[in-house]
């Protein structure tokens, strides 16, 4: 893969300090994987691989197995599909699986280095990242892998997409103003609204739920940390309060709990927290890396 980006080495060095083990099926006509699993990325098995769990940490099982890095798991709406990154070509490429991990299919097919999926509300299109034009960007394309466009197309530095919960905008960081910040534009790459500013960096947006809110990355008081803020901009908040690294906010579908990675205790590890800082939970434990969690939707 070639050098990486600023924020890229923080998806690898802080979320990790910037992507055949098969699992239970479908019954009855329900998806593979019900409401209430969140899928990380572990490399407890010797390199990255995609796991799924429940909510409370327990039933974690495998859905990737190669010798490459499998990282960054999106699921679909409609929770029966996963994009997810994967260098198993030789360079970073998006994938998509079933949610049991069969039917793993390369999308991008691109020499260069795609990553970072994000499914739109509609399940129709998936938003990633590519340096494909020299420098890393936003795309979108059609759900089998047709119509890639660029969004951005900046010299800058734009990274992390993800799209509001009714599909009209975009929110993701870029390094445009000199450090990288938190931007939204509409879904088309038009208006685009830099909506942090600070000397620090802030990265890694994730909506809520109900879009009224985003939860990001912030290493303004000094080390890593999950911050909150009105969609807006306004009201940011510092929602953990560690010594250790914390980052990769992902929502719970009801808006209450904030899954994250953190190695407050020596490693990477995912824990989840209600939506204003308390009562976190720890729900993975090994002495490898853990880490990009999704929680269904």
């Amino acid at each position: 893969m070639k050098a990486m980006s600023v924020a890229i080495a923080l998806l690898f060095v802080v979320c990790l300090a910037a992507p055949l083990a098969a699992c239970g099926g479908a019954d009855d006509g329900e998806p593979a994987w019900p409401a209430g699993k969140i899928a990380f990325a572990s490399r407890r098995d010797g390199n990255a691989e995609i796991y799924v769990m429940n909510i409370d940490g327990s039933g974690q099982a495998r859905l990737t197995s190669n010798p490459a890095n499998d990282l960054a798991p999106a699921w679909s709406p409609d929770r029966t599909r996963i994009a997810f990154d994967s260098e198993r070509d030789g360079n970073a490429e998006i994938y998509v699986m079933n949610a049991d991990g069969s039917g793993q299919t390369n999308l991008t097919n691109n020499p260069a280095s795609d990553w970072a999926p994000a499914w739109s509300p509609d399940g129709t299109h998936i938003a990633f990242v590519s340096d494909r034009d020299g420098n890393y960007e936003i795309y979108v394309m059609n759900v089998d892998g047709s119509g890639q466009a660029n969004l951005t197309s900046r010299s800058a530095a734009e990274e992390s997409p993800l799209w509001s919960p009714d599909g009209t905008r975009i929110a993701f960081h870029s390094d445009r103003d000199g450090n990288y910040e938190i931007y939204v534009m509409n879904a088309d790459g038009s208006d685009v609204v830099r909506v942090t500013e600070n000397p620090a960096l802030d990265a890694f947006p994730a909506w809520s739920p109900d879009g009224t809110h985003i939860a990001f990355v912030s290493d303004r008081d000094g080390n890593y940390e999950i911050y909150v803020m009105n969609a807006d901009g306004s009201g940011q908040t510092r929602l953990t309060q560690e010594a250790g690294d914390d980052g990769g906010p992902a929502w719970s579908a009801d808006g209450t709990r904030i899954a994250f990675e953190s190695d407050r205790d020596g490693n990477y590890e995912i824990y989840v927290m209600n939506a204003d800082g308390s009562d976190v939970v720890r729900l993975t434990e090994n002495p490898a890396a853990d880490w990009f969690s999704a929680w269904s939707p």
